[in-house]
């Protein structure tokens, strides 16, 4: 968390939107949901819930220009459950991590060829994705968690 916690600090100032990713039907799958909820009207940057088709979201992002996008998704990279990492999408392949249709790196790309921005995607270790079960214990804590950063770095003054 201290390294997240350092990451994210290096973005205030900067105009950014956090793009929350995830369906809340398939357990941890809706961490991103959940951040959206917890982070709603308590910070100074856009916040989008971007549900399970974060790509009928880009003409928005586009149109507001942000200079950092933060993509918040449930991804299975192998750690404990709720564990929280940055990544730099070129990190990743072109393959999805997440449980959606478009992969984060995908999406990073498609924004980043009509706009210049920085993204950076935020994955969550999920303990499971199962359809009808609620979050888990661990990723409500990191949604929780991350959502207290978030606004401790972005909060409106």
């Amino acid at each position: 968390m201290k390294h997240l916690l350092q990451e994210l600090s290096r973005l205030r100032g900067f105009k950014t939107v956090i793009l929350c990713v995830g369906n809340i039907l398939k357990g941890d799958d809706g961490a991103g949901p959940r951040l959206c909820e917890l982070l709603e009207g308590s910070t100074c940057v856009d916040v989008i819930d971007g549900g399970s088709a974060p790509e009928n979201y880009i003409g928005p992002i586009v149109a507001k220009d942000p200079e950092v996008l933060l993509i918040v998704d449930a991804m299975d990279f192998g750690a404990l459950p709720g564990t929280m990492r940055i990544f730099d999408p070129t990190q990743l392949g072109k393959s999805a991590l997440s449980t959606h249709y478009l992969s984060p790196r995908v999406l990073a790309d498609i924004i980043n060829a009509q706009i210049d921005v920085q993204v950076l995607l935020i994955g969550i270790q999920p303990a499971q994705v199962h359809l009808g079960k609620p979050l888990s214990p661990e990723v409500a804590q990191a949604a929780s968690s991350l959502a207290n950063t978030i606004v401790s770095i972005f909060s409106q003054e």
